[in-house]
């Protein structure tokens, strides 16, 4: 069975008033000095920013249980030194990011200027086991189509610097200023794909391969494919659901690359406005069918995701849970949605993101 693991990105705040605390230092030095394993949290481009990342799991409520213990740690962590965090992919107030003290996060502000500055966006990142780079790029060019209904699912980045953006995942929109970013045309094979990323590294616009931003691509520290096109969900459980999903889609790519089957490709320029439309709408309006590349009901396109995975999400066990999980996303909305819903009720986005403080624990 496929392991999977999930890196997820946290919001410093004073959970007073909500605003962001660039207090991310001092939160990992006391995570250190309490005795937290130190490949748990990790820096991030931002000082407001908090990262960790699971173990690889096999079982799904196991991979849940851990996504909830770190989130609490986390809390914990962070309150000891007067701030707390919040699965919140964007900031809804406003917020001026300070960028980490860090050789590689200073070339970075120096390279891409503004962008960096202004890039304080928290994703969701899937790693799924694969067995080889071949089986992975097979898995790369054929999940492509469908990665946007996973940005819609776990939309949950409606404000930004304190103004409605109109988008249900504006963290995408930004993710878009790297240059590396977005969708990738199909590669065919492992050595076309290591090919492509040194010729991207050649150039030197990127550092090294770690800038590579495919919504999908090989881990360089892990057996993994990597999907990175999910904000960070404001519940754990959308958290694992994605990773639920996710596992699906790698586990039915994999078979079709070894049953000889081609790709669908829509091209780049189709999948750019899959995406958008994903991250414009969310689950609230419509979005474009990964067969087609038409605009239908966003439900009816996640059953089509569902459909599409349900025979390996029945043999690896979780077709239900993806199933529910679904089901109560559309039914009860996503992170953008309960934002939303949580500023019209009290007017006042400091309210939006303490409650939103409560609703990352549950």
């Amino acid at each position: 069975m496929r392991t999977v693991g999930v890196e997820e990105e946290l919001l410093l705040v004073d959970p007073e008033t909500g605003d962001p605390r660039a207090m991310s230092a001092a939160v990992l030095a006391r995570a250190e000095r309490d005795g937290t394993e130190r490949d748990v949290f990790e820096k991030e481009l931002h000082e407001q920013m908090l990262e960790f990342a699971t173990h690889p799991q096999s079982s799904m409520e196991s991979l849940h249980a851990e996504i909830v213990r770190c989130r609490k740690e986390a809390a914990g962590h962070a309150g000891e030194i007067g701030c707390t965090v919040a699965a919140l992919a964007t900031s809804p107030l406003p917020v001026s990011p300070a960028v980490g003290v860090n050789r590689r996060y200073q070339w970075m502000e120096e390279q891409y200027g503004i962008a960096t500055r202004e890039q304080l966006v928290l994703g969701c990142h899937v790693h799924v086991s694969v067995e080889s780079d071949e089986e992975g790029v097979g898995v790369v060019d054929r999940l492509r189509p469908w990665l946007p209904v996973l940005t819609a699912l776990s939309a949950n980045s409606p404000f930004w610097q304190g103004t409605d953006s109109g988008y249900s995942s504006y963290r995408s929109r930004v993710w878009q200023r790297w240059p590396s970013a977005g969708p990738t045309e199909v590669f065919g094979s492992a050595g076309r794909y290591h090919r492509r990323v040194a010729d991207m590294v050649a150039t030197g616009v990127i550092l090294d391969e770690g800038m590579v931003y495919f919504d999908a691509r090989l881990s360089q520290r892990y057996p993994t494919v990597e999907i990175r096109v999910s904000d960070v969900c404001l519940h754990a459980d959308t958290a694992s659901l994605i990773a639920t999903l996710a596992r699906g889609l790698v586990e039915t790519a994999a078979r079709e690359w070894k049953a000889g089957r081609e790709p669908f490709d829509p091209g780049v320029s189709l999948l750019r406005l899959a995406a958008w439309q994903a991250a414009r709408s969310g689950l609230t309006g419509e979005l474009l069918h990964p067969g087609t590349m038409r605009r239908m009901p966003a439900e009816a396109v996640v059953r089509a995701l569902l459909d599409h995975v349900a025979e390996a999400l029945e043999d690896l066990g979780d077709l239900e849970r993806a199933r529910e999980g679904c089901a109560g996303l559309l039914r009860g909305g996503n992170g953008a949605r309960v934002q939303r819903e949580l500023l019209e009720r009290t007017g006042s986005l400091r309210d939006v993101v303490t409650e939103c403080i409560r609703h990352t624990q549950t």
